[in-house]
């Protein structure tokens, strides 16, 4: 394979976790639910009696309407764009928009799906017997 396969993030598609629930409070914001431990039976073992299994993540206004955007069929660009009306004039929200599903995807709270542009096949060789 010739060439390199990086992606740009604007291109990639998030996706929530599934074992990610989503709550919504009365002033908007989102709170996420996650459970301490990914494996049943490390939440059954290791999980102290008296502490709740779940770790609750609680949003910003602006990481809640980052959040509300992310459905598994917006880019991350389309993201952006629809955001821009949500950031106060002059700000430089699409750097603070990719780093933060940055770092969503780091915490394991988002999967970013990224199509690779199609690879050029490597010309015939030169060389023919």
């Amino acid at each position: 394979m010739t060439g390199s396969n990086k992606v740009n993030l604007l291109d990639a598609t998030p996706v929530r976790s599934p074992i990610i629930q989503t709550e919504w409070g009365a002033d908007g914001c989102a709170v996420l639910v996650s459970p301490r431990f990914r494996k049943a039976w490390m939440q059954r073992w290791l999980v102290p009696r008296g502490m709740k299994p779940f770790v609750r993540i609680p949003l910003e206004e602006h990481g809640s309407a980052v959040w509300a955007l992310i459905d598994g069929k917006r880019r991350v660009g389309d993201i952006v764009a629809q955001l821009a009306g949500h950031f106060p004039e002059g700000d430089d929200y699409a750097p603070r928009v990719t780093a933060y599903i940055a770092q969503l995807h780091r915490d394991h709270l988002i999967r970013l799906h990224a199509s690779l542009p199609p690879t050029q096949p490597d010309p015939p060789s030169a060389d023919r017997r």
